[in-house]
C-alpha cells in the first residue's frame, strides 16, 4: 500500500515565527515549529518529520509538496552535495545543511516518491497541511498553545518531534533562502542575492490578488512570496 500525505511549511516574515505540518487525514497529522526560522527550513522539517513518523511502517510514501526547493534538494542535488562534503559546486556550504543531513538519514531504506503540487489553489491535502503549518506559526506569533496534532498511529515515541524546538542551526536570512529553481538559475545557485521579478497584471487580476492577500491577512508582497 501507499501512504499519501502532504507536507508544508510556513514562516511569517521569512524568517520569523515558523510552523511545519504533515497531513494524511483529519485523524493523522503532525505539526510543530520554531519561534524563528525560514520558510524553506519549515518545508524541509515537514518532510523530515513525515518520514520519521512513518518509519515504523513498510508502506510506500507519496509526498505531496509545493516546495520545488525541497523536491529538488532530495531528488536532484543531495547526492552531489554529499559527494562534495555538503558543499555546492562553487565551494560554498549548502544552506540548511543540518536539516538536510537528518533528512538524508531518514530516507535510508524508504520507498518514496515526491509529487509537486501548486500551493494555494485548493488542493485538499496541501491546503490541510498549509493551514496547520500556518496555525503553528501564528500561535508562536501570538503566544498561544501550539497545535501539534494526533501524530501517526503506532509511531515510536522517539519518532515524534518536540512541538517547540530551538531555531534551526545556521539560520539564514530570507534572501539566502530563496528557491533557485523558480528564478531560472542553475540548480546549485547560491541564492545569496535578491532577485527582482516583474509581474504585469490586468486591473481585474490586481483586484483578485489584493483580495486573496486580504483573505490570508498578509500583504500582497508576502502573499506572492508564499506562492513562490
Amino acid at each position: 500500500m501507499t501512504i499519501t500525505a502532504s507536507a508544508d511549511g510556513s514562516a511569517l516574515g521569512n524568517p520569523g515565527p515558523a510552523g511545519w505540518a504533515w497531513y494524511v487525514d483529519d485523524n493523522c497529522w503532525g505539526a510543530g515549529g520554531w519561534k524563528h526560522a525560514t520558510n524553506n527550513q519549515a518545508e524541509l522539517k515537514a518532510v523530515l518529520e513525515l518520514f520519521r513518523a512513518t518509519a515504523h511502517v513498510d508502506d510506500d510514501l507519496l509526498v505531496m509538496c509545493d516546495s520545488q526547493y525541497v523536491i529538488n534538494a532530495v531528488t536532484k542535488w543531495m547526492r552531489g552535495w554529499k559527494a562534495k562534503g555538503w558543499r555546492k559546486s562553487d565551494g560554498k556550504p549548502v544552506l540548511n545543511v543540518e536539516l538536510l543531513k537528518e533528512l538524508d538519514e531518514a530516507l535510508v531504506g524508504r520507498k518514496y516518491k515526491f509529487e509537486w503540487v501548486r500551493g494555494h489553489v485548493g488542493h485538499e491535502l496541501n491546503e490541510a497541511a498549509d493551514t496547520r503549518a500556518r496555525a503553528v506559526a501564528e500561535a508562536f506569533q501570538r503566544g498561544r498553545e501550539i497545535p501539534s496534532g494526533p501524530g501517526f498511529p503506532g509511531a515510536r515515541a522517539d519518532a515524534v518531534a518536540p512541538v517547540i524546538e530551538d531555531s534551526p542551526v545556521a539560520l539564514s536570512p530570507a534572501p539566502q533562502d530563496l528557491e533557485p529553481s523558480l528564478f531560472d538559475l542553475d540548480d546549485e545557485a547560491s541564492g545569496t542575492e535578491w532577485h527582482t521579478v516583474t509581474l504585469s497584471l490586468s486591473a481585474a487580476e490586481n483586484i483578485r490578488l489584493q483580495e486573496r492577500a486580504r483573505q490570508k491577512g498578509v500583504s500582497v508582497e508576502d502573499f506572492l512570496r508564499d506562492l513562490i
